[in-house]
């Protein structure tokens, strides 16, 4: 037995499944071959083909047939006729009829000498296509178990077609129409090109939440769990309305009616529906739902993907207030945006010179000299020019670059720290480091960067969030002491503005904590900011760190400093961070103890 694929418009001897040009490939037809093969035994041909209304077309040649028939263009057209036809058909002798003779062809030299049609009809009556048989040689009158094998093999086609219609259209997990289903239903529910209509969808868990759940119950609990909020949603549904499967976590709707608009307090309705705790497989979950609304215009289904965009407005209601969100152009144009600038990131961090590294020097306030560079990537794209650390850096978290953004900072920073070294430069270099490179590997790259540099790691110092530094912190704590023993320095980097654990801070084995400069900027204006900032200088010195005044952007802010017995300063009044090749001039420049009255800026 032998069930072939191939294409209608080649008409290629031993050629099975096509479908009409444009549309998605579909499954293949259920029991087709046992049906064909039923058929091809019990009427002895050695073809049996199967169009269907569609324009899908299978055919089946047993096995050991080096000649088979070819489904070309003649025959094509005769099994199309009857198709249309849709009645019963046998021809014993087909050497005689016009439709299997090519044009001004001798009877005797016909192709086909044997054909049979049986219509094949779904269980409602409906005429899905047509079964026939056929041979190169004429056939006796069929008997009337040959007659009842070909109904039978038609009637097991309905069955299999029927099947196919249900899987081209429904999610096999849920039994809701999928996101097939949900495209041609939208192309028909706007048939004029003025037409529009707005959609819902339901983004039902964020997606790290939802693969948890997979993960700690399996595929069957998050089947379960689909089910479950599609009954939720189906019984919040007006007649008419049409609920899809649209993606593993993803619901989309399509009203009763092209016009029919939902009022906010629906949509509130709807949000606290599927806020309700719901209890799957005696497990309760609050989920974090999230439904968006999107206006589409007919002319928008050529080429648009309004899906893409209803599902943008769904997941930004994930993390709103009130749960539902209208699609916005500007918000959806912005994601896209960032998108872009992850993939260029990727490629500027392993094939293009685009990123680079400026110092921002920090100085001792006692004697002005400089006693660290602090490492701060900058990207200047090809097209779209300087693009702030505050944009690329948390995308480059978000899309998991962070180890490759460090790693390269690591690396271009130690080859330019070992640079100043050899020309006698005598500096430290302060790099950042976020929270998805506090782990066992750290201290590993770093000393692998350090040794490949040949920088002594008593040079390098590591600035951490506070909380970064302060979240799992037994785990952090094991990894920060590794690298106090390598000799490296820890600072606790925007300090101030987090929620540390007095104790765990006591514990941490840090060197160094950096007050954030949004409480050090208003120093010389607010009695209350100069009151905590005293406060902390004191405790963090009770503690035994040493203290850095990030932020000191005036003369003003300078001298509120002074008299609050930090260690080291930083900021724009010191010093803009610097290209590198202008940090020894700059270094020379300042070299000399600066007056009393103030620091080098």
């Amino acid at each position: 037995m032998k069930m072939t694929q191939g294409s209608l418009a080649s008409s290629r001897a031993g050629a099975g499944i096509a479908w009409p040009a444009g549309d998605a490939e579909p499954h293949a037809l259920p029991g087709f071959d046992a049906v064909a093969r039923l058929a091809a035994t019990t009427l002895g041909t050695p073809l049996v083909a199967l169009l269907l209304a569609d324009g899908s077309a299978f055919w089946y040649t047993p096995p050991g047939h080096g000649d088979p028939i070819r489904l070309d263009g003649m025959l094509l057209a005769a099994c199309r006729q009857a198709t249309r036809r849709g009645v019963a058909e046998v021809v014993h002798d087909a050497r005689d009829d016009a439709r299997f003779l090519p044009v001004d062809a001798d009877p005797a030299h016909a192709v086909i000498g044997f054909f049979a049609c049986e219509p094949v009809f779904a269980l409602n009556g409906q005429l899905l296509g047509a079964l026939f048989a056929v041979d190169r040689r004429p056939h006796p009158p069929l008997h009337a178990g040959e007659r009842n094998a070909l109904r039978d093999a038609a009637s097991l086609a309905g069955t299999g077609a029927a099947l196919r219609h249900y899987l081209d259209r429904t999610d096999p997990a849920t039994g809701l129409p999928h996101r097939n289903a949900f495209f041609a239903d939208l192309h028909t529910h706007l048939p004029g090109a003025d037409d529009t209509a707005w959609l819902l969808a339901v983004e039902v868990a964020p997606v790290a939440r939802f693969n948890a759940f997979v993960r700690a119950m399996g595929h069957s609990y998050a089947d379960a769990l689909m089910h479950a909020v599609a009954a939720r949603v189906q019984a919040w549904m007006t007649p008419g309305m049409q609920l899809y499967q649209v993606g593993t976590a993803r619901l989309a709707l399509l009203p009763a009616h092209p016009h029919d608009e939902l009022l906010p307090a629906r949509l509130d309705e709807f949000v606290a529906l599927l806020r309700e705790p719901i209890d799957c497989l005696g497990v309760p979950l609050t989920l974090q739902p999230g439904v968006g609304l999107l206006k589409v215009e007919a002319h928008e289904l050529r080429g648009g993907d309004p899906l893409r965009r209803v599902m943008n407005a769904a997941h930004v209601a994930q993390d709103s207030v009130r749960g539902w969100a209208v699609y916005d152009r500007t918000q959806d144009e912005r994601q896209r945006q960032d998108f872009f600038l992850v993939t260029e990131l990727a490629a500027a961090l392993s094939e293009r010179a685009e990123l680079e590294l400026h110092y921002q020097p920090r100085v001792q306030l006692a004697s002005g000299r400089c006693v660290a560079l602090e490492a701060l990537a900058r990207w200047r794209h090809p097209t779209l020019g300087a693009v702030p650390p505050g944009v690329f850096v948390p995308l480059a978290e978000q899309a998991g670059l962070m180890r490759s953004l460090t790693d390269w900072v690591l690396d271009h920073g130690l080859a330019q720290l070992a640079a100043w070294l050899r020309d006698g430069l005598d500096v430290q270099l302060s790099l950042n480091v976020s929270s998805a490179d506090l782990d066992a590997t750290l201290e590993t790259r770093l000393t692998a960067a350090a040794r490949r540099h040949a920088v002594p790691l008593a040079r390098l110092e590591l600035e951490f969030t506070e909380s970064t530094a302060m979240r799992h912190s037994d785990a952090n704590r094991c990894h920060l002491a590794a690298l106090r023993e390598a000799g490296v320095g820890i600072a606790i980097d925007d300090f101030g503005i987090g929620y540390s654990n007095l104790d765990a801070l006591r514990q941490m084995p840090a060197s160094c904590v950096k007050i954030d400069k949004s409480l050090v900027c208003g120093l010389d204006a607010s009695r209350h900011d100069a009151a905590v900032v005293r406060s902390m200088v004191a405790l963090a010195h009770e503690l035994g760190f040493r203290v850095v005044m990030e932020g000191v952007e005036t003369g003003r802010v300078l001298e509120a400093v002074r008299g609050m017995a930090c260690d080291e300063v930083q900021g724009f009044h010191i010093a803009h961070p610097l290209p590198a090749a202008d940090v020894a001039g700059w270094l020379r420049e300042h070299a000399s103890p600066p007056p009393a009255d103030r620091l080098p800026g």
